[in-house]
């Protein structure tokens, strides 16, 4: 019996809900349709013990990514575990948001799915005296174009097909161009429900990035834009808000991380790459693709350029790059050791082992050995 990728992705699913729980269901928002877990794998005390907390005390404000809110909930669970009498306060506001509050110093640790901008650096300068904020990639993944559509558990779509489905080109699901990319599905006539997010996001960027250079005759929008450019379509907040709405709307579309479709139990799109076949969205093939990236940040900043156009065997085009954002110099002193504590943790061994089963891809080697390098520079 064939295995559609929706049940695949159930099955791939359980190991994350089994370590993380309740809290993948809190980073989804509304939904409380997800299968119910308890903890199993590996403890958050024996995930802790290898933790070094270094003189980490009190409270560390952090805002950004919801790509990374899976990721970072598992991070501060066990963190929290090791380091007695530490909080880190992560809130899931959108790339976007969470440079804002960086930039204007409030919090001091932002993760974002894009590498700050010329203007974004310059900004940090006012908080991070003597210095600036810094890219450290923490944490990639594939960003799955999640579907609802009864009775076609394995769709595929390729760059121009997408694009001109979220640009509202393409708007019918038995359109000539999904169903020559998909022969012998019983595609339906009924009208394609897109979504896309509401708030700036890099989620959004790394979408657009993809669109603009895999289908750039059809997505004539700035690649560099964090808010949604096309018209047409419906909004939702977050990441657990797209794939809220699409999992309860028939003949829906959308963008959103791994985590939140295995969490959701939402099939999700293959992508005709020009490879002999079709990929599908999964960690190990997002690892292949980010393991292609090239760093182009300079000194301690590690901003990395990802081959969105990628035609490698079984390489997922579609994925991103979440950064955690600090300065290099300059960092308040009571929050400082904190800071550095919690990401050697999420750089390490160990907090890079456990992402695989939530539906992230750890870092290369290599990159991860520098960030390693990095963070105990900070000052």
């Amino acid at each position: 019996m064939k295995l559609s990728r929706k049940n695949g992705l159930r099955a791939s699913a359980i190991g994350a809900l089994v370590v993380s729980g309740a809290l993948v269901l809190s980073a989804c928002g509304s939904d409380n349709n997800s299968e119910p877990t308890k903890d199993g794998g590996t403890s958050a005390s024996a995930a802790a013990s290898n933790i070094k907390c270094d003189g980490a005390k009190g409270q560390l404000l952090a805002a950004g990514s919801s790509a990374q809110k899976n990721a970072m909930d598992l991070w501060v669970k066990n963190f929290q575990a090791a380091c007695a009498g530490v909080e880190v306060n992560y809130q899931a506001i959108g790339s976007g948001g969470g440079i804002t509050k960086f930039t204007q110093g409030q919090v001091a640790l932002a993760g974002s799915d894009s590498a700050l901008k010329d203007e974004e650096v310059a900004a940090s300068q006012k908080v991070c005296k003597g210095g600036k904020g810094i890219n450290l990639p923490m944490v990639g993944g594939p960003i799955a174009i999640g579907y609802k559509l009864n009775g076609v558990d394995n769709l595929v779509l390729d760059a121009p097909t997408l694009a001109k489905i979220f640009d509202a080109k393409i708007t019918k699901w038995n359109d000539e161009a999904i169903a020559k990319l998909n022969p012998g599905a019983k595609l339906p006539s009924s009208t394609i429900q897109a979504f896309h997010r509401s708030d700036e996001s890099g989620t959004t960027q790394n979408l657009g990035k993809y669109l603009s250079t895999a289908a750039a005759a059809d997505w004539k929008y700035d690649p560099k834009t964090k808010s949604w450019p096309a018209p047409g379509g419906q909004a939702a907040n977050g990441s657990a808000g797209v794939a809220t709405a699409v999992k309860g709307a028939e003949g829906s579309i959308g963008y959103f991380e791994l985590s939140y479709a295995t969490a959701n139990q939402i099939s999700t799109v293959a992508i005709n790459t020009g490879a002999s076949a079709p990929v599908a969205a999964t960690t190990e093939n997002a690892s292949k693709a980010v393991a292609a990236a090239k760093v182009k940040g300079t000194g301690s900043d590690l901003a990395l350029s990802l081959d969105y156009a990628t035609k490698a065997e079984g390489a997922y085009p579609i994925t991103l790059v979440t950064y955690e954002i600090a300065c290099d110099k300059g960092n308040k002193a009571d929050t400082l050791p904190t800071l550095k504590a919690f990401l050697n943790y999420t750089a390490s061994e160990e907090g890079q082992k456990v992402l695989s089963d939530a539906g992230y891809a750890p870092l290369p080697a290599e990159i991860a050995a520098k960030v390693r390098e990095i963070v105990p520079t900070l000052s």
